[in-house]
């Protein structure tokens, strides 16, 4: 030590640091080593009070801007949001205008198909009652016929007798009115005929323009068909893709809704025109489109019941994703906001517990369909009870600091079948339809 303060002394001389009180004086000699050691613990507090300083600021700058860029996704977010829920209620709107014209394209289907099945019937009348017509004209031809060559036959005999002596004009007479009558009612045949022709003749016009009708309607109807088909499938699509994502399987989702689902017979009962039991064509797309508008209902029954939507609506910021964190499994996603901030349930379902669960502070459990179940830890006030059942859009409580949290935000867990899943993956399959 002594070596050490001697090759200092150039740099750092030997100092004293004089004490003076009202009776005495002292000093503290200052040794080259300890003025070294002291400049340098100096450096080293002025270096880090910097350091510190600046990644105070810097972590400042980057949250405003990161703040800022949030508030800004959150804008874009909700007027996309927004958009897409005017482009769904205008679908939804275009369906239900489609559809009533649909129903009533129906209606005068049916009423031209009664009356096509009419006219067709009063044709087979026509016809045969033409052929008979026709039968009885031959029949009476051939009974005028027999009676004209009896007739020679009797003038012949009439003239051969008038010849021997014999008169039998009488008998004449009688086959000459036989042969009057028949002859009457063989032209009263002819004219019941030509009516029956024209009236055959006017219902196969008849027909024909109905059935021109009937070729119009059916056009219009497949251009109904036509749209309202693009429509189910521009509202179907999209959910189906957001339970794909959330890795629920769609045909079992639907099972499961169409099993609880109140009432006989679904939402939609199908069409059935045919009188004959056949397979009409514009039924089969008619029962296929309400097959499509029962699936999109049954659709939105179980959208309401899966957690698609955020938990916090705004004045948040994202902290935490899922996944290892510390060297732990982090199983939910953190969202830091004020103290106080609204939370909401993000589906429908029924509160299992609400109440204080050591690292998870004051917690809530709710019990969603299709074995699914949410939490939500760290608030700093409950507003739900076990067994309330609550909708998507109830709050159910405020964000707050309790439990093992090192500030106040909202730890944010979905469970399926009692394992941990990334909340995130159900909330961006639900952004481009909630």
């Amino acid at each position: 030590m002594n070596r050490l303060n001697h090759r200092l002394e150039n740099v750092f001389p030997e100092r004293r640091l004089f004490l003076r009180s009202d009776n005495e004086t002292r000093y503290i000699l200052l040794k080259p080593v300890t003025q070294l050691v002291g400049i340098v613990g100096s450096t080293a507090v002025v270096a880090w009070s910097i350091i510190a300083t600046s990644i105070l600021i810097m972590d400042n700058i980057g949250a405003g801007n990161f703040r800022e860029q949030a508030k800004r996704d959150q804008a874009f977010y909700l007027e996309r949001l927004n958009a897409l829920a005017d482009e769904r209620d205008t679908r939804a709107a275009e369906a239900l205008a489609s559809q009533e014209r649909f129903n009533t394209a129906l209606s005068q289907i049916s009423v031209m198909q009664t009356q096509l099945l009419e006219t067709q019937e009063r044709r087979r009348e026509l016809e045969i009652g033409m052929e008979a017509f026709q039968e009885t004209l031959r029949r009476v031809s051939g009974e005028r016929e027999d009676a004209r060559e009896k007739l020679q036959e009797l003038n012949a005999s009439l003239e051969g007798e008038t010849e021997t002596g014999q008169n039998p004009l009488s008998a004449a007479r009688d086959l000459e009115t036989t042969v009057d009558y028949l002859a009457g009612a063989l032209s009263e045949t002819a004219g019941e005929r030509d009516t029956v022709v024209a009236d055959a003749q006017a219902a196969l016009i008849a027909a024909d323009e109905m059935a021109a009708e009937l070729k119009i309607l059916e056009d219009r109807n497949n251009e109904i068909f036509r749209t309202l088909e693009e429509a189910m499938t521009v509202s179907v699509e999209p959910l189906d893709k957001m339970f794909r994502k959330a890795g629920l399987s769609t045909d079992n989702l639907l099972k499961q809704v169409r099993r609880g689902y109140s009432g006989q017979g679904g939402p939609l009962a199908p069409l059935s025109f045919s009188t004959r039991g056949e397979i009409d064509p514009s039924t089969e797309r008619a029962n296929s489109i309400i097959d499509k508008l029962d699936e999109l209902n049954l659709y939105r029954i179980a959208a309401q019941k899966a957690p698609f939507t955020m938990p916090v609506k705004n004045n948040y910021r994202f902290t935490s994703g899922f996944g290892p964190r510390w060297g732990r499994m982090h199983n939910g996603t953190d969202f830091a906001a004020p103290v106080g901030t609204p939370i909401y349930a993000p589906a429908d379902g029924v509160v299992t517990f609400a109440g204080w669960s050591s690292g998870y502070g004051r917690l809530v459990k709710i019990k969603h369909d299709f074995g699914i179940e949410t939490r939500y830890a760290h608030q700093s006030r409950i507003r739900v009870k076990v067994g309330q059942r609550v909708s998507r859009g109830d709050r159910i409580g405020d964000i707050g600091n309790s439990g093992r949290s090192t500030g106040p935000h909202l730890h944010y867990e979905i469970r399926v079948g009692g394992r941990p899943i990334n909340p995130m993956i159900y909330i961006k399959a639900g952004q481009n339809v909630f």
